[in-house]
């Protein structure tokens, strides 16, 4: 039995020092990343300062448009995209687009949307009175789906991305009568802009000034992100 209660003890001490390190790594990835690429140019703000964005009200997901509707949209987009010289760096389909393209504007690739993901969710957890009023639905219930690989985020993870990292979002969207959004910290004045194009309730992908999209450097690797 005190062999039992030992192994018991270690193995419940070998998953704290795990979880400990884990978070370590985490800021770490956060801090030496950030730092990297923080001294961002402005061209894409420069290129749609003229443009008057609407109030932002966070929501879940609403109904995804017919295949004739999205592909309506997605040619309004790709106009706009054009009209303004800027263009997208693609990211995935595969469920986490908005953290992908969360990632690719913060640390220059779409790979930490797990690292994204996960710090919105926190966001969304110690903040409840923050977003709980724009959540149709249990709350505690909805925090946890969006902790699931492959959820689609939704314009409450986007507030809450604006929140948790201090940076004001923009939208260049399809929608057919507001071109662009822009999402602010609810409390915070912002110490970066993030600039996504939203193919609407289909897609995000990252977006650029076109000239700075084809002088992207690729992203370099480190030994300790993966």
């Amino acid at each position: 039995m005190t062999r039992g209660v030992q192994s018991v003890d270690g193995s419940s001490s070998s998953f704290s020092q795990s979880s400990k390190q884990e978070t370590e790594d985490d800021q770490m990835i956060a801090t030496v990343l950030s730092e990297e690429y923080a001294q961002l140019d402005g061209a894409v703000a420069r290129r749609l300062s003229h443009l008057q964005s609407v109030p932002h009200v966070p929501r879940i997901n609403s109904c995804i448009p017919s295949y004739s509707d999205a592909t309506l949209d997605h040619h309004r987009l790709l106009e706009r995209l054009n009209v303004y010289g800027l263009c997208e760096v693609k990211v995935s389909g595969d469920g986490n687009c908005q953290f992908r393209a969360l990632s690719d504007q913060m640390f220059r690739s779409p790979e930490h949307h797990k690292y994204v993901r996960k710090e919105i969710v926190k966001q969304l957890k110690e903040f409840r009175a923050l977003y709980e009023g724009y959540v149709p639905m249990k709350y505690k219930s909805y925090y946890k789906k969006m902790a699931k690989s492959g959820e689609w985020g939704d314009h409450v993870t986007l507030q809450a991305a604006a929140d948790k990292f201090r940076a004001k979002i923009c939208l260049l969207t399809s929608f057919r009568d507001t071109c662009f959004i822009e999402i602010g910290p609810q409390q915070q004045v912002p110490e970066r802009e993030l600039w996504l194009s939203f193919w609407s309730e289909v897609h995000y992908n990252s977006l650029y000034d076109i000239r700075d999209a084809m002088a992207r450097p690729k992203p370099r690797r480190k030994h300790w992100l993966f």
